[in-house]
């Protein structure tokens, strides 16, 4: 086992040649191909998907707004409305291109934020905390090796990100120095939030909660973004400017680009890695700078359902929170859709896609309320999951050895899963109503009928972890699929056998549409059990992994 100081040398790490000069990071090819290895699926998939998600969204823009005039009507329109300008940012070009730059800086730069946040939390503390770290320092690993590679596999994925950018949208028609900057803003983003993770990583034992840290800085730069935007339309404000997705954007790439802006992202990624890698020099292999805090001896810990409900209880606060304050912003939202929409009915056809063959608001409404549902199923293929993290980190087995059954020790876990869904909908519904100001029994309503295909979502993983442990991770692409189909599929009118493979396209497009329809809801709750009775099942036959 390791030391139990923080500040002494890193007990199984601690050689000859480990502790100066290039020593430090001896081994650090080693574990970059390894990293590389492990993420051959989850990179390319990332990669791909959300670079490919630049130039369709060209595409898309060209079509539905064909003419000059009708973009320089969009850009007054996004920049005359503050709500809106919350959501997306400023307009600063009216060229397709600038458009591009506008609808998904922001939230590419977000997304490749997360994807950084994964990779490099999984290489350095999930390692760490799961045991395979103190086992490869027994080797000539230097003490700053991991920490090292990890951080270059996320510039990797990056750096390619950038590259699939930079040609989709030179594909698409709108390349040039535009192209260059629209790319380099997103990947900067990605890599500067990866340091973030590093730095998150050294200050706590829980790979969980070092993504937790990291998620929550990222929702906090889009919450400083979204308030900088709104009381300014050129991406002035101070509170823009205290937030790395308002640098992305302040980029204005396709404008008049300001490359010194890529140049003060770099300073902060420099700034960041500095830190992480001094404080990496600091601590032992498996501990932190925040000490865990033991839990109570009787009382709810004492059951397995009553530990489930403390190790997931921080997430779902958290994800309660987030979502009435993001309902009460799409709430406010509703009241300027006709003003985003105006005249032109490409863009009224999107919402209808989206919404449903019903009012402009209704249609908005239940477009919004399908964005929630479908980042719902993230939380409960999340909370899912921590069955699987307790499991590889050894923590289950002293559990199932007092008396627990696996049926029982896994029921603790899926009922806040299933259950927490259920909340964090209501509230958000909640906030959407209250946002709005009308309404409230028709949208939480409407909130409700999400939910079966958000169990679904979570039934795939019960499914995957009981039959396929090692393959449970691809869950959270089923449920990042269904995010990207909901999220880009209606704007590229996508055919309909591709938008139904989510489960989230059947589902009755409330409020409004055609009214409650029970056939799908009934139908995909069936399925939803199904999955749940089948992967539970397999997980009481399987071995515990080791």
């Amino acid at each position: 086992m390791t030391a139990t100081t923080m500040t002494a040398p890193v007990g199984a790490g601690r050689r000859t040649g480990a502790g100066t000069g290039s020593g430090q990071f001896a081994g650090t090819w080693p574990l970059l191909r390894l990293a590389l290895r492990r993420d051959r699926l989850m990179m390319p998939i990332w990669v791909l998907m959300l670079g490919g998600s630049f130039s369709s969204v060209g595409t898309s823009i060209a079509s539905l707004y064909d003419t000059a005039a009708r973009r320089a009507e969009l850009a007054a329109s996004m920049n005359g409305n503050s709500s809106l300008r919350a959501l997306y940012g400023p307009v600063f070009a009216d060229s397709v291109g600038g458009l591009v730059s506008w609808r998904m800086v922001c939230f590419g730069g977000a997304l490749a934020a997360v994807m950084s946040l994964i990779v490099v939390v999984r290489h350095t503390r999930e390692e760490e905390e799961t045991g395979r770290q103190e086992m490869l320092s027994s080797a000539m690993v230097g003490r700053r090796a991991p920490l090292t590679a990890a951080l270059l596999a996320a510039v990797l994925a990056n750096t390619a990100l950038a590259l699939v950018i930079a040609v989709g949208m030179a594909g698409s028609g709108a390349g040039g120095s535009g192209a260059v900057a629209l790319a380099l803003a997103v990947a900067g983003t990605g890599v500067l939030f990866a340091c973030t993770a590093a730095t998150a990583a050294q200050f706590t034992e829980s790979a969980r909660l070092a993504k937790g840290l990291t998620a929550t800085a990222i929702g906090g730069a889009f919450v400083l973004k979204a308030a900088g935007d709104s009381s300014a339309d050129d991406g002035s404000s101070v509170l823009t400017w205290l937030s790395p997705l308002g640098w992305a954007e302040n980029v204005r790439a396709y404008a008049e680009t300001r490359w010194w802006v890529l140049l003060a992202m770099g300073a902060a990624i420099v700034v960041q890695a500095v830190l992480a890698y001094a404080l990496a020099g600091r601590r032992d292999v498996g501990m932190s700078f925040l000490a865990t805090r033991p839990g109570p001896a009787q009382g709810r810990i004492s059951s397995a359902s009553g530990l489930a409900l403390r190790l997931q209880r921080g997430a779902l606060i958290g994800w309660t929170l987030s979502f009435g304050a993001v309902g009460v912003v799409f709430g406010g939202l509703t009241g300027g859709a006709s003003d985003l929409v105006g005249d032109n009915p490409r863009t009224r056809e999107i919402f209808e896609r989206m919404g449903g063959q019903a009012g402009l608001t209704d249609a908005f409404l239940a477009a919004m309320i399908s964005m929630l549902g479908m980042v719902a199923a993230l939380y409960v293929v999340a909370s899912v999951l921590r069955l699987h993290g307790e499991e590889t980190a050894g923590h289950a087995e002293p559990v199932l050895t007092c008396g627990v059954s696996r049926l029982r020790w896994a029921a603790g876990h899926l009922v806040i899963a299933f259950g927490g869904a259920a909340l964090i909908m209501t509230v958000g519904g909640l906030g959407l109503a209250v946002g709005y100001g009308h309404r409230l029994p028709a949208v939480l309503g409407a909130s409700m009928v999400q939910l079966p295909a958000i169990w679904l979502m979570g039934g795939v993983a019960v499914l995957l972890y009981g039959v396929l442990p090692k393959a449970a991770v691809a869950s959270w692409g089923v449920a990042g699929l269904c995010l990207a189909l909901g999220w880009i599929g209606p704007a590229l009118d996508l055919p309909q056998p591709v938008m139904d493979v989510s489960p989230f396209t059947h589902l009755p497009k409330l409020p409004g549409g055609s009214g409650m329809e029970w056939g799908p809801v009934l139908a995909l709750t069936a399925v939803a059990v199904t999955l749940v009775v089948a992967g539970t099942a397999a997980l009481r036959r399987r071995d515990v992994l080791t």
